[in-house]
């Protein structure tokens, strides 16, 4: 019997997406083929083997209106000329209408929609209200049409469930138990050692999410390494910001990493931080990538007073609350962590048991609701 074939697509260029690559590697053990669209950008680099088909499209810009503009018209005109397409999955708002598109012509495939964030209350459209309200024109005229939808947490849900009047599952980004054959040293990873050392790490190291406070707060730590492990477009201020306070010993920048490479970091660090400030709603409901990669690394956390961030802290008891943002708060808070050892140790047991519960694994038996298994 011929396999269902499922076509997931994603505007970013596949290289560090891991929780899409978790729900196509889900498809194809529920008995899918699957083809995963992206882009290709100038400095993308070459895509490890996957067990599922990959396409990147190149395109004529990289970014702004004229970037989603011509990636919706390609990924519509090429999933319009598919032989047959039996589902459809939209990551994020900004593929949806090239899918709904497609779904328009090809009624007999499913559209299920997968949103990663509260798209249209992200940092970047706050600021520009006529880009905004394009975005969310496209939202109230796709999104009501889909045959399924989940987002990242049951906050989120809950917006969507009162905007929408419709159910909306929830999946949480949340890593598969991790159990690493080996890992890499300090010194292989090139990090410093017999030193207390601090992690900022993920692909959105953006404005808002607390990187600036955290390499000030260097000023005022010692026997400290800031280690920032990711990209985002607060990166240039941040090193910038230490060149200009010769701080270039004390915070060290590792860039983008493959996940377990980007997990090795993470293993070593002393502790984590997830500091997003709740200057708008996606923000203020937000529950970072970040929080399980620090939990199944054994990696305790400080965090700022998110909702679904605070109540796993807490749940769990994996991480400190910080009742405010500021260098000097954050520094004393880590100074706190440095003189008491034995509470950090006891942290990182309570992260070795909330893995066994927060995994992806436990996160799959919600997952098979929307994707039920293919019997062929």
């Amino acid at each position: 019997m011929i396999k269902p074939r499922a076509y997931v697509s994603v505007t970013n260029d596949l290289y560090t997406d891991n929780r899409v690559d978790k729900v196509c590697l889900f498809l194809v053990n529920q008995g899918y083929e699957v083809t995963l669209i992206g882009r290709q950008r100038k400095l993308s680099k070459p895509l490890s083997e996957r067990v599922y088909s990959t396409k990147r499209l190149r395109l004529i810009a990289e970014k702004g209106a004229l970037f989603y503009a011509v990636f919706n018209i390609r990924l519509a005109l090429f999933l319009i000329t598919r032989k047959r397409i039996d589902l459809l999955v939209a990551n994020d708002l900004d593929t949806l209408l090239a899918n709904y598109t497609t779904q328009l012509i090809r009624r007999k495939s499913r559209l299920v929609y997968d949103s990663h964030e509260y798209f249209t209350e992200v940092p970047e459209l706050i600021n520009r209200p006529q880009v905004k309200r394009i975005w969310e024109k496209i939202e109230h005229f796709t999104l009501p049409k889909v045959s399924e939808m989940y987002t990242v947490n049951a906050s989120i849900a809950a917006l969507y469930e009162k905007q929408y009047n419709r159910a909306v599952h929830v999946i949480r980004n949340i890593p598969p138990l991790w159990k690493p054959k080996q890992i890499p040293s300090k010194a292989e990873l090139g990090i410093p050692e017999n030193c207390f050392l601090i992690i900022i790490q993920g692909a959105g190291i953006n404005i808002d999410r607390g990187a600036e406070e955290a390499v000030e707060a260097m000023l005022h730590l010692e026997n400290a390494v800031l280690m920032i492990v990711g990209d985002g477009d607060v990166v240039p201020q941040l090193k910038k910001y230490v060149n200009d306070y010769d701080l270039n010993e004390k915070v060290l920048f590792f860039g983008k990493r493959p996940y377990n490479e980007l997990m090795y970091f993470t293993y070593h660090a002393s502790i984590g931080l997830t500091l997003d400030k709740p200057k708008n709603l996606n923000y203020r409901f937000s529950l970072p990538n970040k929080v399980f990669d620090y939990i199944h690394a054994e990696t305790p956390f400080i965090c700022t007073k998110l909702i679904e961030v605070a109540q796993v802290a807490e749940k769990y008891q994996v991480g400190w609350v910080l009742e405010e943002l500021n260098p000097i708060h954050l520094a004393e808070q880590i100074r706190e962590i440095q003189a008491n050892p034995s509470a950090l140790e006891l942290k990182k047991e309570h992260c070795r048991n909330a893995a066994r519960h927060e995994n992806w694994e436990n996160e799959c038996i919600q997952l098979s609701v929307i994707y039920p298994k293919v019997n062929l």
